[in-house]
């Protein structure tokens, strides 16, 4: 293996580093409250890891001298009903200097269900400890680049998972409370003890928080900063879930069934107290209606957006059919609605942490976020772009706001045509035995279950930016059926496909024997097709004008319903034929739902709601035959095999 080290931080050796260099107040760097953004006050004087110059930290810490312990935070929780109160596994590696000189540093927090089962990162590490049970390897690089720069670097086992106790409720309120207490206990409103029992307090820090991590470590940062919780200054999530309901399904159609009771035994202890909690949550997921509940309000932190006191630096990839787009985009949108400072960062990538495709470039604006959100210094990242776009593979592009539209173009449809206003109306009975690869193939012929609608080739580019949706008046002959739809762009291109881990690394921080910062690089792959999947989207009928009081459709009547279509942010270059593809019921990308309805099109009362930033799409004089060749076969991500 070839190890690259341009980015290899160098220490202070412990000949350099004498207490000389440390010495001085210690002086809690002021974080910026002022959720506008505001400069916070100049502190009277800089801990030695703060460069004043550069406005940054800087490595000046010994990363082989941290130190390393392991606590358990007190809850009032009993969740596997043992009679005993549950306790919260937290590791920690931090600057030997916040004993030696009483320096007190923020911290940098993962909280995970899966540090023990699954592991993190493209690596999948996992946590290692000594044989006296404290911590020695914490996963990813977070430890090992900012501890020396005078953060640290805390990594939680929520609760139920890891060496934690009790049983999780799937990003219910018991793990998102089992977070919440962490914070509490760095900002001494709670208790923690070590694993003999002794009190620990956390002294040591400022008690401002910084929450990292993807996907299901995201959306933990996600709830808990819905929470309100104070001490929590800013989050990072990383293709993370704002909502578990438009995790599991989409408009009332499920994309699995029993999915919260699989997933918490995934990651959850095995105990019998632990299988009774995960069969209650199988009993009130209502996967039979596809209702919106209690159940599902409980884990939606939407709702509680208001309450979101923490600034967010989120990421995402446009390719993510793991954690779909609108989880970002109506986060986004729910986050700009009560103001909350903000940047975005969108891949073309798939479930893909941006430590693994633009690596250098994550690493210095990550350390620029925190050290303005949680050390406070003014280094100017807030007065940069908010958004950053990947607008074709490694080809990125600022933007001043996200999304480009807010307001949709009304694009009409008449029979195969996109752009045009029709009359009358147009068929479909459901075929579940249709493919996507059936459905975009032949998109000029007349396919049966399927309604295709199709553009004139672009006369400029345009550059979609937002949430398309798809509105049909409908008529059907059942009570409901699901109703899919998917935009798709016809034209020969090298297309993102997916990534392949090369035989480099680089190394982003220092090392030791038993926790190194070197990781794997890996090169984006590319595929030459002739067209690509912008968007799809899924609606159970019955549930289009509500989630939790679905109105049944009456048989032979006409109605409008909604399909809403995943946020994407992609430029369609000119010549390129755009098409709608409309079908019912969907066996490959949801569970299998179909009802074999028939359902008409009323073609005048509908149209496709297309966020275009400018240029317009017009219909074909002619239907011109478009040939498909199917190199790849689409394949929908197994939510029943999580990718870290």
């Amino acid at each position: 293996m070839t190890t690259v080290r341009a980015r290899m931080t160098i220490l202070v050796s412990s000949t350099v580093l004498s207490l000389a260099t440390v010495t001085g107040p210690a002086v809690a760097v002021p974080t910026p409250d002022d959720p506008s953004g505001a400069p916070a006050p100049a502190a009277p004087s800089l801990p030695a890891h703060v460069d004043a110059a550069t406005k940054s930290t800087q490595p000046v810490y010994d990363y082989s001298s941290a130190i390393r312990e392991s606590v358990y935070v007190d809850t009032t929780m009993d969740t596997d009903s043992d009679g005993k109160d549950d306790v919260i596994a937290v590791d920690i590696v931090r600057p030997v200097e916040t004993v030696l000189t009483g320096v007190r540093i923020p911290v940098i927090m993962d909280a995970s269900p899966y540090y023990s089962c699954c592991g993190r990162g493209n690596e999948s590490e996992k946590k290692t400890y000594d044989e006296n049970g404290i911590i020695q390897r914490m996963p990813l690089y977070y430890d090992n680049y900012f501890v020396p720069r005078g953060y640290a670097m805390v990594g939680v086992d929520i609760v139920g998972t890891g060496r934690s106790t009790g049983c999780g409720d799937v990003g219910g309120k018991d793990e998102i409370d089992s977070v919440v207490d962490v914070i509490d206990w760095l900002n001494g409103r709670n208790t923690a003890h070590t694993a003999d029992g002794r009190p620990v307090k956390a002294t040591w820090t400022t008690g401002a928080v910084g929450m990292i991590g993807k996907s299901y470590d995201g959306t933990l940062a996600n709830g808990v900063a819905a929470t309100g919780v104070k001490g929590l200054k800013t989050i990072v999530p990383i293709s993370a879930i704002s909502s578990w309901y438009d995790y599991t399904r989409s408009g009332g159609v499920p994309y699995s069934d029993d999915y919260m009771p699989w997933l918490g035994g995934y990651v959850g202890h095995d105990s019998p107290a632990c299988e009774a909690v995960r069969a209650e949550l199988g009993d009130n997921d209502d996967d039979d209606t596809g209702d919106y509940t209690a159940f599902w309000a409980e884990r939606d932190y939407l709702k509680d957006a208001s309450k979101v006191k923490a600034s967010v630096f989120m990421t995402h990839g446009l390719s993510d059919y793991n954690v779909q787009t609108i989880h970002f985009s109506q986060w986004w949108a729910a986050l700009a609605k009560n103001n909350v400072p903000r940047k975005l960062w969108l891949g073309v990538e798939d479930h893909v942490d941006p430590f693994e495709f633009r690596r250098d470039e994550w690493v210095d604006e990550l350390h620029k976020w925190f050290d303005y959100w949680l050390q406070g210094l003014q280094n100017g990242v807030m007065k940069e772009p908010m958004a950053s776009v990947e607008t074709s593979p490694d080809v990125w592009r600022n933007y001043k706001t996200w999304p480009a539209v807010n307001r949709p173009v009304s694009v009409p449809l008449s029979a195969g045509k996109l752009g045009a206003l029709g009359k009358g109306s147009v068929t479909i009975t459901d075929d579940p035995d249709l493919t996507e690869d059936d459905i975009v193939a032949d998109p000029s012929e007349v396919i049966a279950g399927r309604q295709m609608f199709l553009s004139a080739p672009l006369p400029v580019p345009i550059r979609i930016s937002g949430t398309a949706s798809v509105t049909l008046r409908i008529k059907s002959d059942s009570v409901t059926t699901p109703v899919t739809a998917r935009l798709i762009e016809y034209g020969d291109a090298a297309r993102y496909s997916g990534i392949r881990r090369t035989d480099q690394s680089t190394c982003e921080g220092a090392s030791t024997d038993y926790d190194d910062s070197c990781y794997y690089t890996v090169q984006k792959l590319t595929t030459q097709s002739d067209h690509g999947i912008v968007s799809r989207g899924w609606v159970d009928a019955a549930h289009s004008k509500s989630l939790s009081k679905p109105t049944p459709l009456t048989p032979g009547q006409w109605t409008t319903i909604t399909v809403p279509l995943r946020a994407q942010d992609e430029v369609i270059p000119k010549g390129r034929i755009l098409g709608l593809a409309i079908t019912l019921s969907d066996t490959e990308w949801t569970s299998p739902n179909d009802t074999g309805a028939t359902i008409d099109i009323d073609l005048a009362g509908s149209k496709l709601n297309l966020p275009v930033t400018s240029g317009k799409l017009t219909a074909p004089t002619k239907l011109q035959p478009i040939d498909v060749d199917i190199t790849t076969p689409s394949q929908r991500p197994d939510l029943h095999d999580p990718t870290n």
